[in-house]
């Protein structure tokens, strides 16, 4: 049984184990595997449902006509197969239109011209290779195919092979953190276009920070998105709004007063406080503004989706999968919420949209993951495996591994729609996005699943389609003229950087990982991440023999944590990175994280140690950054 539970797991991309970072082979338990498949919708608890599932999968390829996607590489001829039944005769006839329905293109294919690659066991059915149309628009064509008595559709990909390239610095500091003058206790997306333009001053092109999404309020890791589709209103600047009256403030004066003079950001505060005035607001927007807002709603359904999702919650008390069935599979009940809760909702997402789109083009960041009880795993729940969970195998830092929490794509299910809901995701984020970094980009190759209930020390790896996955990056990537950079720190396998060399992705280059390695060309190239200590703490905590070893590679011995900085920052900047980010916190030598992976107290609440208009007038800001674009240049 053990045998037919393996042959099982690898026919649906399972793996049955793998090699950790420590080189040792790990083994998956059987519990582990047939959880991981139950997660797939295949159960394999009993020996005739292990049976009947084998037979299944090596059938499932035969059941369709064609595959659900192909992809052509740089306007080459993609190639799908067909299978039919091996006496099958006559012609296929394909129907290939563009995005837009425009160019259509219709002709037949007689079976016996083309090729057959592959056969099933018994021979009763073959696989005949049709050759598409060369020099295909960049876009996604619909296919519709007929052959042998049956048809199916399917979507190709035009794709550049690679993503745009783009050279040069800028500074990376989580929004939150970035307090600006007036703010209520946050940064503002205005705050970012301050920044932008700082930078931008001294000669640098980008400014990054951490994921700008909704978030629950209870829950607010950047990396536990409700939606990757919308933007937070946590970051709106109320007051600038057209519908803002300071009277709306009438009786939260202390709260403001406190969230701007919290040592930590709390986040049920400040969240409770903009939903107080933009509730008011969203009541007082009428005449122009209110048919803005319609005509922007009707644009964009999954904004008016969101804003009933979040009433209809609220409404609930509990989150989604406790909700009645019907709800739960996404037919809501008309007036069964506030609708002055989905008013406000809509306004903000709208108010959120509206200053977005006045900021020049950052450095974002697109999360792995979202929140298990958010919007895209209730609206888009069939392209998530909602019984496990992503995380990270045991190695040297994490003895126990990691448990991200969020749910994985369902590999087969997001291949089935043609890869929609990724590509809205990109689309979102590039809109914005002069450079994005894809987190955990390993994912796009294989995931660490963690069956639910169980610890990382349970989870297996599952395989996803890479080079589909890297066609929807690219090619959203090439339209939005968007630089991508792959976050392949950890486990990585040597075919995920080859796969990332082959399309374009920068490599992260990051010091304290990699301080005896040369620094390559094709990288992003940083002191320190959100995820680990500050420089000047990671300094502080080398030995003696780490810091000789440091101090040779540079050519100097630093005395101190601001020398080191300045020359293991001189180091980045005069190397052939493609682009370096710097910490805006590493200037003043902060010691303190943002984040403990691993833990959940106090992560992402600190701000920054100086305010945003402070900062621009810091001497060593000012002079690292000049000095620094200097060695760029």
């Amino acid at each position: 049984m053990t045998d037919r539970l393996r042959e099982l797991a690898q026919l649906h991309g399972v793996q049955t184990g793998y090699r950790g970072n420590d080189g040792r082979p790990h083994r998956a338990a059987d519990e582990s595997l047939r959880a991981v498949l139950g997660s797939l919708g295949v159960p394999a608890e009993s020996p005739a449902q292990l049976e009947q599932a084998v037979a299944a999968a090596r059938e499932a390829p035969w059941a369709r006509l064609c595959p659900p996607v192909a992809v052509s590489w740089e306007g080459g001829a993609a190639h799908l197969d067909l299978r039919l039944p091996a006496a099958a005769a006559g012609a296929a006839h394909l129907r290939l239109a563009a995005e837009d329905g425009a160019a259509v293109r219709e002709w037949d294919c007689p079976l016996a011209d083309l090729p057959v690659v592959a056969a099933d066991p018994g021979g009763r059915r073959v696989a005949r290779r049709v050759r598409l149309p060369s020099a295909l628009a960049w876009g996604y064509h619909r296919l519709d195919v007929e052959a042998g008595g049956r048809t199916a559709g399917a979507r190709v990909i035009a794709a550049p092979r690679r993503a745009p390239v783009r050279r040069g610095w800028g500074v990376f500091v989580p929004l939150y953190a970035l307090r600006g003058e007036g703010g209520w206790g946050t940064g503002r997306y205005r705050d970012l276009a301050d920044l932008a333009s700082f930078v931008a001053g001294l000669g640098g092109g980008l400014a990054g920070t951490l994921p700008l999404h909704p978030t629950f309020p209870d829950d607010p890791s950047p990396y536990a998105p409700v939606t990757r589709l919308l933007w937070s209103e946590l970051y709106v600047d109320v007051p600038a709004l057209p519908e803002f009256s300071p009277g709306m403030l009438a009786g939260s004066e202390r709260a403001l007063a406190g969230l701007r003079r919290a040592p930590r950001i709390d986040y049920a505060a400040g969240y409770a406080l903009r939903r107080r005035v933009l509730s008011a607001m969203a009541q007082a927007c009428h005449g122009a503004r209110e048919a803005a807002l319609c005509a922007w709603a009707a644009a964009r359904p999954e904004a008016v989706a969101y804003a009933r999702f979040r009433a209809y919650g609220e409404a609930q008390g509990r989150p989604w999968p406790a909700w009645p069935a019907a709800a739960r599979a996404g037919d809501l009940p008309a007036g069964a919420w506030d609708a002055a809760a989905e008013g406000y909702h809509l306004y903000a997402q709208w108010a959120a949209a509206e200053q977005v789109a006045e900021l020049p083009d950052l450095y974002l960041d697109l999360p792995l993951g979202v929140h298990p009880r958010g919007f895209d795993t209730w609206r888009y729940g069939d392209g998530f495996a909602l019984g496990a969970s992503t995380g990270a195998p045991p190695d040297q830092l994490f003895a126990g591994g990691q448990n991200w929490g969020s749910p994985p794509p369902h590999p087969a299910r997001m291949r089935a729609t043609g890869y929609g809901y990724l590509a809205a995701c990109l689309r979102h984020v590039m809109a914005h996005a002069a450079a994005l970094r894809i987190d955990h980009v390993m994912g796009l190759h294989r995931l660490f699943w963690i069956p639910q209930g169980g610890s990382a020390r349970d989870g297996v790896y599952v395989r996803y389609p890479a080079e589909e996955m890297y066609a929807v990056l690219t090619l959203e990537a090439a339209r939005h003229g968007t630089a991508l950079v792959g976050e392949d720190l950890g486990t990585v396998p040597q075919a995920v950087r080859r796969a990332m060399a082959r399309h374009g992705l920068l490599r992260m280059y990051v010091l304290p990982f990699a301080r005896t390695d040369p620094v390559p060309p094709g990288c992003l190239a940083c002191l320190d991440t959100h995820d680990t200590p500050p420089f000047a703490a990671w300094w502080g905590a080398l030995g003696e023999a780490e810091r000789g070893q440091l101090a040779a590679r540079l050519g100097v011995a630093p005395v101190d944590a601001a020398d080191a900085r300045a020359a293991c920052l001189d180091m980045l900047a005069a190397s052939p990175a493609d682009l370096v980010m710097v910490n805006l916190e590493d200037l003043w030598l902060e010691t303190e994280p943002q984040n403990r992976p691993g833990t959940r107290s106090g992560n992402w609440t600190r701000p920054a140690r100086h305010g945003l208009p402070e900062l621009t007038r810091l001497p060593q800001v000012v002079a690292s950054l000049r000095r620094l674009d200097g060695l760029r240049r």
